[in-house]
């Protein structure tokens, strides 16, 4: 079966999506920076499938840092907004892939780590909010990326079952978990996290690279 011919198609948003991967890296820095840690190699890697609270308390422990919580979540959300709002542009032609299949009558729904207030506003801005059917979080789910349960979360609230729908990820513990769940599996590969395609390309039913998706 064409990738394109699948009922439902759900979307994970930073390095799928957009070209957002680097915006994080630039907060990582920038906020460890500011408390004189130099960011190790293997930390966005760690912190890329956990939802924001997840990846504050981790980040907290990590470095032993004394620090609450909600506020760290507040720094690292005050420094997203703004370059979700006004800056992120979509990866290669996903804009217009996302349009064709919605043409096509297909299902379509985000799976992201992020929260509404960051993609909604990017996507709005880049002119593809009103192309999704629904939109799920992983903080509304028990486990982060390396399980179904966000894909899981998305297909049901598309209608559908997970034979019947692709999930398109960047990151391998994304793919993992689609693959867990049954779902048809995408690798989009970029320059953020090229030391794992090797074994992306191994386990994924497909790959789109750069941002080119099959129009």
């Amino acid at each position: 079966m064409d990738i394109k011919d699948f009922k439902g198609h759900i979307f994970d948003l930073d390095g799928t999506l957009t070209r957002s991967n680097h915006v994080w890296s630039k907060i990582d820095e920038d906020f460890l920076g500011k408390r004189g840690i130099k960011v190790p190699e293997d930390y966005f890697k760690q912190v890329s499938a956990m939802n924001f609270e997840q990846a504050a308390v981790y980040t907290n422990d990590r470095f032993s840092l004394g620090e609450n919580i909600q506020n760290i979540m507040k720094e690292w959300f005050d420094m997203a907004v703004y370059e979700y709002t006004n800056v992120i542009e979509l990866c290669g032609n996903a804009g217009e892939y996302v349009r064709k299949l919605k043409e096509q009558g297909r299902k379509i729904a985000l799976a992201t780590a992020s929260t509404e207030e960051l993609y909604k506003p990017v996507l709005k801005r880049n002119g593809i909010l009103d192309q999704f059917d629904c939109f799920v979080s992983t903080e509304q789910v028990e486990r982060g990326k390396g399980f179904p349960d966000v894909y899981e979360l998305a297909a049901e609230k598309l209608g559908l079952e997970s034979k019947n729908c692709v999930v398109y990820e960047d990151i391998v513990e994304g793919i993992k978990g689609a693959k867990a769940g049954g779902f048809f599996a995408v690798a989009c590969l970029n320059d953020h996290y090229s030391h794992d395609w090797d074994e992306m390309r191994e386990i994924a039913d497909a790959t789109v690279e750069d941002g080119k998706f099959p129009v």
